[in-house]
Formats: structure tokens, C-alpha cells, sequence
């Protein structure tokens, strides 16, 4: 029950934000004009004239894709090029040197797809310049090209007998000016207010409170902390469903998420925006309620992951309980599982974050999944396997459970000897194989990926533990990356070469091939008539539909990885029961 209230009082904020916030982007991408119109529109025309850019083109689906692909290669290469030479770039008061030429790439092709995978921690590896240049950059623009691809999808949608779908440049730079910047300017100040940094000064050394005496007898009495420009990234890393924290522990480091005020925003902002889309979606293809019915097919599956996870941490083990001595459950103490948990936050903000994040393919973090009891870590890693489609990342977690949905109502025109049909368009041959391309892209480039790497005997000098949970380790890692995610098991050294080239591969494939399946499907779907509603039209807003388009994620899910947690968590808990 004391979990209970809190989390209901997040999903409460959550909706009461996303709602409106859903209606201003569609005004936005309809080009309709906006409060912000007056003020951001000569910038606008201006970003146009500066790239020669016709903000009235429509492109067709191949011109879209082909521009969204050059766009993601340039931010991959400038990305990588960027780290190889920032020891020679301005920005760099403590000196970093270069990062390997692996670990930049892997970098690269991280937070180009909106992964946000990191092998490194921030504050040792990375510089001033190269975080705010670089990363920050690519956060913005990353989950900008995911909401452009949706977006071209629902005019796919709308759109008959027509091949033009809306301009790639036109459609970032609106995301970008309108949604993304503005967000990220009032977060940044509502973090900065709570205490989060924001400077370029160099390292700080401060005096310990108390000594600490080091086991060979050596006493620290200093300790080094670092400074930068956190709360601009952070604002961005959390909104754009990005994840890349400033510093290595992420947003379980006091300075980069100090307060439970600040924790609540961050965790808010996490779903903010995939959340609003929902709407968004029902609102531009002129029927609300089939943004309400995927809306409330992702709402079922969170909040029973929710309670999944909070169950879970505060029963804790029977190791922790230590059979029975230990109380797990008192009120008026933590409580349950709190190992790699902030005191600040505890159970239920720790757990709430949990599933936010790997629900929304953002990948930050206040706690170390590494530390939850094995059910407690099965469930994020589930909800990155079934490829982030509870809610997921900005643009793509929704074109991804479309995709879904397609699948859906294939699965029950065959059961019943209709033609499917969704939104008014038939769906036949070629959607159906590009909507399965969107569906097993992730599971594929999971357990392959997974699956190498688990015959590598060196990958095995990677883990921090052993036998099953050594084995959650690596599928962890695999399911972040498959899923454009970035959340990892801490203690896994991924900071090698296969493992950090391996790994970016599986970001790059797991983002593109159903993001140009998804254009794919929009160009097919933009030439077609619209079929009229009949009696035998299977209705794709009713309850029955909703649990239907349920039952088919966690089917494919379930069917994809139940083997692979079954050596895993699975096995983890019954030898933690046993």
C-alpha cells in the first residue's frame, strides 16, 4: 500500500500532462499555429533559408527514408569524430584524453539511434565540450528523427491515393523548435533550481566529512568532485527518452538528480512525451479513440509491471530476510530489497524508474538494476525485449506498437475470413511483412547478439557475477541495445572491443530496419482508398481489441525470450527460493 500511493500519484501526473501536451504537437506538426508561433516562427523561416530548404515539399517514403538515413550517418561520423580529437578541442579542463576508436563508435552509434548505451562513465572519460557538443546535440535530433518517422506514418494513414508524405527537414527542425527546446529550457531551470550543476568550472576538491580508512591503512580525507553542464543534458537525456547520464551512476548521483522534486520531474519526463503522442496520434487521424484504445493498452501493461516490481523489491529475498531475523517489511524503515537504491528515493521512486525507463527506451537510472531481486530485474528487461512498446522511445515506441496493432488485426481477420483493415486502409501482403520486420527486428537482434557473445569466453571476464545472474548480465546488455534503450546490469564491463563493436551494431540494425519498414508501410498506406466501415469491420477501439493487441505483444515476447529468461532470472529466483 505505501508503494501503491506514490506510483498512483506519478501515472496521475503523467496523464494530466500528456493529454494537453498531445493536442499542442499535433497543432504543431499540422503546421497549425501555436502560443510559441510569434515568437519561434522568423527563427524557423530562417533555419529554412539557411539550408535551402522548401518547408512545403512532400516527399515520398524512399526521398523520407533516404534523408532520415544520410541525416543518422553524418550524426554517427561527426559524433565519433568529434571524441577521437577532443583532447585538441576546447572545453577540456581536466585534460581527457581521446577514448578508444571502439568505445567512440560504440558511443556514437549509441546516442545517434537514441540508445544511449554507455560504456564509459561521463565525468572520467568524456569532455565539457564533447558532452554539450556532442551528446547534447544528438539528443535532440535523435528522438527528433523517431517523431518525424511516426508522424509520416499518420499521414500515411490519412493521406489517399497521394505519395507525398511531409518534408524529413521540415518536420526536425518544427519537432526541434516547437516540442524539444522548449521542454528542455523549462526542465533545465526546474533542475538547476533543485541544485543539479550547470557551469564549465574544473573538478572541485573538497574535504571529507570523515576520513575514510582504505584497508592497506590509507586514509583519504579529500575527494574529487566533478562540475560541468549536467542539467542542459539531463533535461533532454530524460525528455527525449535519450538516458545518457552526465556522469557514470546517472540520476542516482546527487548532482545530477539531488531531491525527490527533481526526481520527480525527471521520472515525469521520462514517459512525458511518448505518452502525449498517444494522443497526438488519435487527435491527426481524426479519431480520438484510437489513440485512447493504445494509450490504455500500454497504461494495463505498466502499471502491472509496476506492481510487479514493487511487489518484488519490498518482499525482497529470503536471503535478505534471512529466515525470518530480518523484518522486511516495518513500517517505519526501508525496508525490503534497498541494496543499490538512494536512501532518498527508496522502494517505490527506485522501482517506479525502473519500469519508466525501460518502458520508455530511455535507459537512465536512480538505482542499479544490477541489485533487484530477480523477478524485480526480469520485468525491465521484459519490457525492453517486447521492444519497447509500452509507450517506448519518442516516436518510435509508437510507430512500434502500430506495428503491432497491424499484426493484430491480421491475426483476427484470419480468424474470422475477413480482409484486415486498420484505420480505414486494407492491409495485405506488403504491410503485413514490413509490420513483422518492425515487430522481430528487436527479438532477432537480441538473442543474436546475446547469443554470440554468450559462447565468448572473454566476454565471461566482462561480468560481475557469475551462473544465471551472470547470464541475465549479458542478455541485459543485448536487450538494452536491441530495445534503443541504454539502461545496463551495473557492474558489466562492456568496455571492450567486441563487446563495445558488437553492441553498437545491434543499436544500429534495431533502429533502422523498423524504422524504414515503418516508412515502408506509410508510402504503401498514403496510395491506398479508404475502405468503408462495415458491420463485419473488427473495431480497433474497443476493450476487446485493446487486450487483443495485449495478448499479441506478450505473445511475441514471450515466444522470442521465454528460453533465453528461463536460464536467466528465471532460474535465478528458484535458486534464491530453493
Amino acid at each position: 500500500m505505501n508503494n501503491a500511493i506514490p506510483m498512483t500519484f506519478y501515472v496521475i501526473i503523467l496523464v494530466a500532462l500528456a493529454f494537453p501536451l498531445g493536442g499542442y504537437i499535433g497543432k504543431i506538426m499540422n503546421g497549425e499555429p501555436v502560443f510559441l508561433s510569434r515568437i519561434l516562427k522568423p527563427a524557423e523561416q530562417w533555419i529554412y533559408r539557411l539550408l535551402h530548404v522548401d518547408a512545403g515539399e512532400q516527399m515520398s517514403w524512399k526521398k523520407y527514408a533516404l534523408c532520415t538515413v544520410v541525416f543518422s550517418v553524418f550524426c554517427l561520423i561527426g559524433l565519433m569524430g568529434m571524441q577521437m580529437i577532443q583532447q585538441f578541442l576546447p572545453g577540456n579542463p581536466e585534460n581527457l584524453p581521446n577514448p578508444s576508436w571502439h568505445l567512440a563508435f560504440n558511443t556514437a552509434a549509441s546516442f545517434m539511434t537514441n540508445t544511449n548505451w554507455q560504456a564509459y562513465s561521463g565525468e572520467s572519460t568524456l569532455s565539457y565540450f564533447t558532452q554539450m557538443m556532442g551528446l547534447t546535440v544528438q539528443n535532440f535530433v535523435s528522438p527528433a528523427v523517431g517523431i518525424a518517422v511516426l508522424f509520416v506514418l499518420i499521414r500515411g494513414f490519412v493521406q489517399v491515393r497521394k505519395e507525398g508524405l511531409g518534408s524529413f527537414w521540415t518536420d526536425v527542425t518544427r519537432i526541434l523548435f516547437y516540442i524539444l527546446i522548449p521542454l528542455s529550457v523549462v526542465l533545465t531551470l526546474g533542475q538547476v533550481s533543485q541544485g543539479v550543476v550547470q557551469n564549465f568550472k574544473p573538478y572541485e576538491t573538497v574535504s571529507l566529512v570523515e576520513p575514510i580508512v582504505l584497508k592497506d591503512g590509507t586514509t583519504v580525507t579529500k575527494q574529487i568532485v566533478p562540475m560541468g553542464p549536467a542539467a542542459s543534458q539531463i533535461a533532454i537525456k530524460q525528455l527525449g527518452t535519450n538516458g545518457g547520464g552526465f556522469f557514470g551512476v546517472n540520476s542516482a548521483h546527487p548532482l545530477e538528480n539531488p531531491t525527490p522534486f527533481s526526481n520527480l520531474l525527471e521520472m515525469i519526463s521520462l514517459l512525458l512525451i511518448p505518452a502525449a503522442l498517444c494522443f497526438t496520434f488519435g487527435r491527426n487521424v481524426k479519431d480520438k479513440r484510437q489513440g485512447f484504445s493504445l494509450f490504455a493498452a500500454m497504461t494495463i501493461v505498466l502499471v502491472v509491471c509496476l506492481g510487479l516490481v514493487a511487489f518484488c523489491e519490498q518482499n525482497g529475498t529470503p536471503q535478505l530476510a534471512q529466515n525470518g531475523a530480518v523484518n522486511l517489511t516495518a513500517v517505519n524503515q526501508a525496508g525490503g530489497n534497498m541494496e543499490g537504491k538512494e536512501t532518498r528515493f527508496g522502494i517505490a521512486a527506485s522501482s517506479t524508474w525502473a519500469v519508466f525507463t525501460t518502458a520508455a527506451s530511455n535507459g537512465s537510472v536512480n538505482s542499479m538494476h544490477d541489485s533487484y531481486t530477480p523477478i524485480g530485474g526480469m520485468i525491465p528487461m521484459l519490457l525492453m525485449q517486447l521492444g519497447e512498446v509500452i509507450f517506448g522511445g519518442t516516436g518510435c515506441g509508437l510507430y512500434g506498437m502500430i506495428g503491432f496493432a497491424i499484426l493484430t488485426v491480421f491475426i483476427a481477420g484470419l480468424m474470422v475470413g475477413r480482409t484486415p483493415e486498420y484505420l480505414g486502409k486494407k492491409i495485405e501482403p506488403f504491410e503485413m511483412k514490413m509490420a513483422v520486420l518492425v515487430c522481430l527486428a528487436t527479438p532477432v537482434a537480441i538473442l543474436i547478439g546475446s547469443g554470440i557473445a554468450a559462447l565468448l569466453p572473454e566476454v565471461a571476464d566482462s561480468l560481475n557475477n557469475p551462473g544465471a545472474h551472470g547470464l541475465s548480465e549479458v542478455l541485459y546488455a543485448y536487450s538494452s541495445a536491441g530495445g534503443n534503450n541504454g539502461s545496463a546490469f551495473a557492474g558489466f564491463n562492456a568496455n571492450t572491443v567486441f563487446l563495445n563493436v558488437s553492441i553498437g551494431l545491434v543499436m544500429i540494425f534495431a533502429r533502422f530496419v523498423p524504422m524504414l519498414a515503418t516508412l515502408a508501410i506509410a508510402g504503401s498506406m498514403a496510395k491506398k482508398k479508404t475502405v468503408a466501415i462495415s458491420a463485419g469491420t473488427l473495431s480497433t477501439c474497443n476493450v476487446m481489441f485493446v487486450f487483443l493487441l495485449i495478448f499479441i505483444v506478450l505473445l511475441v515476447g514471450a515466444l522470442s525470450f521465454f528460453p533465453a529468461l528461463s536460464l536467466g532470472p528465471i532460474a535465478e529466483f528458484f535458486e534464491m527460493i530453493a
